[in-house]
C-alpha cells in the first residue's frame, strides 16, 4: 500500500500524519512552530526530521503544505531540503492556504481566506490555473490577521487615552487585558520588552466582544478586516474567472473559524454584494486534512479514503 507523509507546518506547531492510500492514520506526530522566513529552510526542516524521529525515507510521497512558503521560490527551496533529506522519493510543498481549500472545498478548486496569525488568500480554478498573493505583510499590501487586528487596538486605545483619536472603550480593554493603569503604561511595557509583542494577540477576542457591543472605533477595525477578507476572495476567484461560476470560498484560521457573530455577517454581506455565486464554508477540520487530501489526490484513491481521513480528524 502507497503511502502519504502529510505535513501542516503552522507559527505555532508542526502536524505530520501517516496516511495509507485506502485512508487509514498509520501515524501521528506533532514538532514545535514551523518558521523558515525567521530560523531558515534548514532549520524549518528540522523540524520535520525531529518530529519523525530521524531521517527518511518515512513514506512514498510528501504533501508538505507549509507556513512560510509564501512564493514558488520558497516552496522550491523547502521541497529541495527536504528532497536532501531523502523524506520520500516524491515530495511536494505548497502554501498552508491550498491546505485549507483543500480540507474545506468538497473538491480540488475553489477559493480559500484564512485570517490566523496573519491573513492569505488563494483560488484554484477546475483546470488548475492558480491566483495567490505574495503575503509578505505591509510590504505587499497586507492587512489583517490577529497581529493586525491586534496593532490597531492598541493604536486607537492610545490616541483614545491621549486625545489624539476619538474616545473609545478600547482605551479601557487594554489596561484590563494587560493589568495595567494606563495605556501607555502597556506601550512602555512593550517597548523595553517587558511584555512580550506576542502577548498582542490576547486583543484579538476582546477587541471583537468591544464592536460586538456597539464601540465605533471597536467596529470600525472590524469592518476594515471584513473588507480584507472579501477582497482576497473576490479578487483571487476574479483573477482566475471564477466569479461568474458557483464557486465554494472556504473560510479558515482562528479569526474566522472563531464564528465571531458580527465579523461573520459583515463578511457574508460583502461576499453576497460582490460575488454572489460564492458559497462560504467555514472549514471544520484542520488543514493537515488538507495536505492528506492533496496526496489521496495524487493517488487517484477512492472515495472512501477520504471519509476515513475525515472520520479520524
Amino acid at each position: 500500500m502507497r503511502t502519504i507523509l502529510a505535513i501542516d507546518g503552522g507559527n505555532s506547531k508542526t502536524d505530520i500524519v501517516l496516511v495509507g492510500e485506502d485512508g487509514s492514520v498509520l501515524g501521528t506526530w506533532r514538532g514545535g512552530p514551523f518558521t523558515p522566513q525567521s530560523s531558515g529552510v534548514v532549520p524549518a526542516v528540522d523540524v520535520i526530521e525531529n518530529a519523525l524521529g530521524g531521517p527518511g525515507p518515512h513514506a512514498d510521497h510528501v504533501f508538505a503544505y507549509v507556513a512560510g512558503a509564501d512564493l514558488p521560490i520558497e516552496e522550491v527551496r523547502l521541497r529541495d531540503e527536504m528532497a536532501r533529506r531523502a523524506l520520500a522519493p516524491r515530495i511536494v510543498v505548497g502554501n498552508d492556504t491550498f491546505a485549507l481549500l483543500r480540507a474545506g472545498a468538497s473538491g480540488p478548486w475553489g477559493a480559500a481566506v484564512v485570517c490566523g496569525a496573519g491573513i492569505n488568500a488563494v483560488a484554484v480554478a477546475p483546470d488548475g490555473r492558480v491566483a495567490r498573493f505574495p503575503a509578505l505583510g505591509r510590504i505587499s499590501g497586507d492587512w489583517g490577521g490577529g497581529g493586525g487586528l491586534a496593532e490597531e487596538a492598541l493604536w486607537h486605545a492610545a490616541r483614545a487615552e491621549d486625545g489624539r483619536g476619538p474616545a473609545s472603550e478600547l482605551a479601557a480593554m487594554v489596561c484590563r487585558v494587560f493589568g495595567a493603569a494606563t495605556v501607555e503604561e502597556v506601550v512602555i511595557a512593550l517597548h523595553f520588552g517587558e511584555l512580550p509583542y506576542e502577548r498582542l494577540h490576547d486583543l484579538v477576542a476582546p477587541l471583537l466582544e468591544t464592536a460586538r457591543g456597539g464601540d465605533p472605533v471597536a467596529r470600525s477595525v472590524v469592518v476594515r478586516l471584513a473588507d480584507e477578507v472579501a477582497v482576497l476572495g473576490v479578487v483571487a476567484m476574479r483573477r482566475i474567472g471564477l466569479l461568474d461560476v458557483p464557486c465554494e470560498v472556504v473560510l479558515g484560521g482562528g479569526v474566522l473559524t472563531a464564528r465571531d457573530p458580527l465579523l461573520t455577517t459583515l463578511v457574508e454581506e460583502r461576499y453576497a454584494a460582490q460575488a454572489p455565486h460564492a458559497k462560504l464554508v467555514v472549514a471544520d477540520v484542520p488543514p493537515i486534512v488538507g495536505a492528506a487530501f492533496k496526496g489521496l489526490d495524487a493517488l487517484g484513491a477512492a472515495p472512501e479514503a477520504y471519509d476515513r481521513v475525515r472520520a479520524a480528524f
